[in-house]
């Protein structure tokens, strides 16, 4: 997409989609390219759009989904494409609450806020946790991407644990910890429209948000 930010809004231009302006973390104004579908303008109002709102808002957004472990929470990274929703999705078919998908909002005392009540899983793992996707709504046509409905989460949790997902050479399952400044990287990479913190002029806020993580 097409982009310009300032500190108070931003404005972006997806082609063959529309034009978003997100203004003081509380407005999108949308204006969508002829015959584009609604359901193609929810998905960049609900992701792209509502990550910008909550930067704006001053919080810490992770490109992630969170899950409720116990008392606290556990919040899967990685790049597009890694895994984090089926990761979620297995949780959640395993008595797991969902506390948000593909936006983690993280607040200044580091708890995770609950997000919106589902899960976008494509059709494969969807095959691979036994869930039936013919009832579910399509995130946009033609896509074999759902849009899976969970339980509202009601409580902000505290962010315990956070997994970065990759691939490696093997079918074994590895757990590889890092630790002290090794952990700021991976949080700033994985931060939802990193490449707006200059323009919204927040970076050194980011730096101590990932800091106190």
């Amino acid at each position: 997409p097409y982009r310009s930010t300032t500190p108070t809004a931003t404005w972006l231009n997806i082609p063959r989609v529309g034009k978003f302006l997100i203004t003081g973390g509380r407005t999108i104004d949308v204006d969508p390219e002829p015959g584009t579908h609604a359901d193609t303008i929810r998905v960049f109002v609900l992701g792209m759009c509502m990550g910008v709102v909550l930067c704006q808002r001053g919080y810490l957004v992770l490109h992630g989904n969170a899950v409720q472990v116990g008392d606290a929470c556990m919040c899967a990274v990685g790049a597009s494409g890694a895994g984090k929703s089926t990761v979620a999705a297995a949780f959640w078919r395993r008595g797991h609450t969902i506390l948000a998908d593909d936006i983690v909002a993280v607040d200044h005392q580091s708890r995770a806020l609950p997000g919106l009540p589902r899960i976008k899983l494509w059709q494969d793992s969807a095959n691979r946790l036994a869930i039936d996707t013919a009832p579910l709504d399509r995130i946009w046509p033609g896509e074999e991407k759902f849009n899976v409905p969970v339980a509202p989460a009601r409580t902000p949790l505290p962010l315990r644990w956070v997994y970065i997902l990759d691939v490696h050479d093997g079918t074994d399952l590895r757990l590889q910890p890092i630790t002290g400044l090794e952990r700021f990287a991976p949080l700033h990479e994985n931060t939802y429209v990193v490449r707006l913190l200059e323009g919204m002029q927040i970076r050194e806020e980011h730096v101590n948000e990932c800091g106190q993580l």
